[in-house]
């Protein structure tokens, strides 16, 4: 049976254990040997603003047109595989919507079950 490798670190000398003399003397490095589980981060704040009842209604809206596109492509692509309307131009369904449409095979058939 293999033995995995310990994880533990080898005992050294004391002489190889001593400090060595850092060649960048910035303060940031300095700070970070001193305190290492301190950091200094800055937050940005960013106000955000409720939507207007107008704002949320053209929202609503542009939600229901994309969830329609979507039902819409789904039943366009079903129907195009299911009579196999590509036939004349590809020879598979997959090379059809990667040459049309710059769709994988996975992505025409996410759409075609996004369908209601």
């Amino acid at each position: 049976m293999n033995k995995l490798p310990s994880r533990h670190k080898k005992a050294t000398s004391a002489a190889s254990v001593e400090p060595k003399p850092a060649t960048d003397s910035t303060p940031e490095n300095i700070s970070a040997q001193d305190k290492p589980a301190s950091a200094t981060i800055e937050v940005v704040a960013v106000e955000v603003l409720e939507l207007t009842e107008e704002e949320q209604s053209e929202r609503l809206n542009l939600e229901c047109r994309v969830e329609r596109a979507f039902v819409e492509a789904g039943k366009a692509f079903m129907e195009l595989r299911d009579r196999r309307l590509y036939r004349s131009t590809h020879r598979s369904f997959e090379e059809y919507c990667r040459e049309r449409f710059g769709y994988s095979r996975h992505a025409a058939y996410l759409k075609i079950s996004c369908r209601i």
